[in-house]
């Protein structure tokens, strides 16, 4: 490939850097033979040289993307097989990165790397509030035992969580309340793609996918016993968090083993569980039964109402229901070789964790009468309760149990015209038992496995790229009084080709896929969809530190199951979902365009996109009710998501050893329905704008960010508007080297301006803001 390609690496992020100073003119060509070491060869010769990944700070801004990954990936695997012994360089590290051959989606898609130091200081109680804070994404929310990513507005089955590149095969897309099964504190990388990566990943990756890379099979024998050891507490709901991951190996053997316990008491908040929208609404509806039902007949009414509710009307100052106990690990091995690799782990969680929130909404919707609510004025004159034995005691808590086994081979020159393969399967045995008052009530089981394979090749007609396949099959079930759909079997078939080349310093990929997917009702009728997916897409180098990148992609989704067959109270989202069997593909058709520079000491990216989507599924408000719930039947129509983000980072000052950085950045989504009336949709996130700063020398690293959430007014039928807030943080971080280990003792602070937040991508955010002000204390161990 053309040497402009490492020229761009270098450009992307100020932490990697590369010892070619000769020019980067088209006529110079540029080979990675790893993820670090690469070849220049020009007219009179050669330069073997390595890519500096570096480790500069955890404020430096590493989000590189992971088109060069792809890139380099691709261009590695051949390079393997062909590179003898005596060829070897002891001075310079080599990384395996067969295991991964497609890391990416190409040049031109948009997308984020959290790495282990941004991770340090990012990872909370799940993954969608550890990436929740990046450019364009946001968090689903339901307390902190449960939350996933919102990419570019969108979420829940069209965002795509893996771990390895393989689905984490739980039942998160079902529910709001249901907790994604990957731990971020284990994760050593997390990489985001924004916008649609259907080509790789199929059609449950329409708006993005989040893939958490844990290391679980080792893909190298590392040199020695290497490990980390994280032990934090916080002062919000009294938590302790512990997490210990340990690598070694001999010969060809590598190994590795993984331990994490958290535990936490419901949180602290800094106002009402119950918004003021959502009070206000009450009281609206409580004067228009008044109206209705005569003065004295509403008194009756109110009195025993009050009786009964007292409790829930005054929670304040904490979220009962938002405690979470959390256990888990894993064991793995590989057998590494001079082509390759073999390797399987087997993994464990078990999960404790209330759901706040759905105690109002089932007690609410025991009655048929609307319930009077205080105004949140009178409050100030009632005693709180300091035993909250009453608020839990109604309080459901998801009990969970996963097993979950992994394998992945890969191989260098498997085959004549190809460079690499990679095999990779998960298969997951998961339960989950939703239990109310301490009796045992709804359970959720999802057996499932996911399989993929995937054929790097040799150039072809200018063409390289790789090829693949990806099967799965998932038994999904609800059991009990609030099973919401029937038992349904999913089986799904896929395959790919991703390629890219280059026409001068003109960069192009592109990438088709075929998808079928069944779903099958164990009591009821079959549905089966086939679709198709492409892109094209093109990176225009823009002088010396600048460039553009211009994506068009079409896409298309199939329903999930539950979008097809639910039909009952789901307590969950406060809802009576009714499905739509007849539901067809969802198709979308993406433009975007990115803008990228960089130079000494700074880097800005701003990006642009526009998502014409014809037969967009959503839940549509009826404005009835069944069983004392909302009522709201799957639909579709036309719909647009038009948004807007843009980051940037700069280097303003350096002295005794450190330096200071600044950084920004805003983001922007609008949606609109194509139908007549209330053209909004739920759940889409409100403006936000970000600065930080960041301090680091050899020992001392701080870290101040800010972010301003606007209100959000654009809402749907009856949906609430959300206030803006405010969130700060900081973080302080000493490092000490005993006995060559490195040892940072931190010390950090969460929303410290304690303000309300409600995320409006929550579907709880008027019954469980998140939590108040929370400083925490920790200390990391690496050696």
């Amino acid at each position: 490939m053309p040497c402009w390609v490492l020229r761009r690496a270098c450009r992307r992020s100020p932490s990697w850097t590369s010892d070619w100073t000769g020019d980067f003119d088209s006529g110079v060509m540029c080979s990675f033979l790893s993820l670090k070491r690469y070849v220049i060869t020009y007219s009179s010769g050669c330069h073997n040289g390595v890519l500096r990944l570096g480790s500069p700070t955890p404020m430096a801004m590493k989000r590189k993307q992971l088109s060069l990954l792809a890139v380099a990936t691709w261009l590695a695997a051949a390079a393997f097989a062909a590179q003898g012994p005596e060829e070897e360089d002891p001075g310079i590290e080599e990384v395996i990165v067969l295991a991964h051959p497609l890391a990416g989606e190409g040049l031109a898609q948009a997308s984020d790397v959290l790495d282990v130091d941004e991770l340090e200081r990012k990872a909370v109680d799940n993954i969608g509030a550890t990436v929740g804070s990046e450019p364009g994404i946001h968090n689903s929310a339901y307390g902190v035992g449960a939350g996933r990513p919102v990419i570019h507005g969108l979420g829940g089955a069209r965002v795509r969580v893996m771990e390895e590149q393989i689905d984490t095969l739980d039942v998160s897309v079902s529910s709001g309340d249901h907790a994604v099964t990957v731990d971020p504190f284990v994760a050593e990388r997390v990489e985001v793609l924004k916008g649609s990566a259907t080509l790789l990943y199929g059609s449950g990756a329409i708006g993005g996918v989040v893939d958490v890379h844990t290391g679980r099979i080792p893909d190298e024998v590392p040199e020695r016993i290497r490990g980390t050891l994280d032990l934090r507490a916080t002062d919000n709901g009294n938590g302790s968090n512990g997490t210990l991951r340990l690598d070694g190996g001999g010969g060809n053997v590598a190994w590795h083993v993984d331990a994490f316990a958290r535990k936490a008491d419901d949180y602290d908040i800094p106002g009402y569980a119950e918004s003021a929208a959502l009070h206000a609404l009450e009281e609206e509806e409580e004067h228009h039964d008044e109206d209705e039902h005569g003065d004295h007949d509403h008194e009756e009414d109110h009195h025993d109402e009050e009786e009964g509710h007292e409790d829930e009307e005054e929670v304040h100052g904490h979220l009962p229901g938002s405690g979470i106990d959390v256990r888990g690990g894993s064991v793995g091995f590989s057998f590494v070789g001079d082509r390759g690799f073999a390797g399987l782990s087997v993994s464990s969680l078990d999960s404790e964790y209330g759901i706040p929130g759905h105690s109002h909404a089932h007690h609410e919707h025991g009655h048929d009468d609307h319930e009077e609510h205080d105004d949140h004025e009178e409050h100030d004159d009632h005693e709180e309760h300091d035993d909250h034995a009453d608020e839990v005691e109604g309080t459901p808590v998801v009990v969970l149990e996963q097993t979950r086994v992994d394998l992945e081979a890969g191989l260098a020159d498997p085959l004549d015209g190809f460079e690499g393969l990679n095999l990779r399967l998960g298969i997951n045995d998961y339960e989950h038992v939703e239990n109310e008052a301490g009796e045992a009530g709804t359970v959720f089981t999802n057996e499932a496995w996911e399989a993929r394979a995937e054929l790097t090749h040799a150039p072809f007609a200018g063409w390289r790229g790789a090829l693949g396949i990806q099967l799965g099959d998932r038994g999904f079930s609800v059991a009990g009084e609030e099973a919401f759909t029937p038992p349904v079997d999913t089986s799904s078939f896929g395959l790919f080709w991703v390629g890219e080349r280059s026409l001068g310093e003109l960069g192009v990929e592109a990438g088709v896929r075929y998808d079928r997917v069944e779903h099958a009702p164990r009591d009821g009728t079959s549905r089966d969809f086939s679709g198709g997916s492409a892109s094209l897409g093109l990176i225009v180098p823009l002088g010396e530190d600048w460039e553009g990148t211009l994506l068009a992609d079409y896409s298309s989704r199939a329903p999930v199951g539950e979008e097809l067959f639910s039909d009952s109270p789901h307590p969950g989202t406060g809802v009576f979902e009714i499905g739509d069997p007849g539901l067809d593909h969802e198709q979308a058709r993406n433009l975007s365009a990115t803008l990228t520079g960089g130079g000494d000491g700074w880097s800005t990216r701003g990006t642009f996109y526009y998502t014409n989507f014809a037969d967009f599924i959503y839940q549509a408000a009826t404005g009835e009710e069944m069983d004392g719930f909302d009522v709201r039947r799957y639909a579709q129509a036309d719909a647009t998501f038009a948004g807007f983000e843009v980051e940037g980072r700069a280097r303003v000052a350096e002295w005794g050893g450190g330096r200071l950085e600044i950084g920004a950045f805003f983001d922007t989504v609008s949606p609109e329905l194509d139908v007549s009336g209330n053209d909004n949709l739920p759940l889409i996130p409100p403006n936000r704008v970000g600065v930080s700063f960041a301090f680091t020398s050899d020992r001392l690293r701080a870290t101040v960010d800010y972010v301003r959430a606007s209100e959000q007014d654009d809402v749907a039928e009856f949906e609430l508007p959300s206030d803006a807030y405010d969130d700060l943080r900081a973080r302080v971080a000493w490092r000490i080297r005993p006995g060559g280990m490195a040892v940072d003792l931190y010390v950090a602070g969460r929303n410290l301006t304690d303000d309300e937040q409600r995320l409006h991508t929550s579907v709880v955010k008027d019954l469980a803001p998140q939590p108040g002000r929370t400083i925490e204390a920790g200390m990391r161990v690496r050696f």
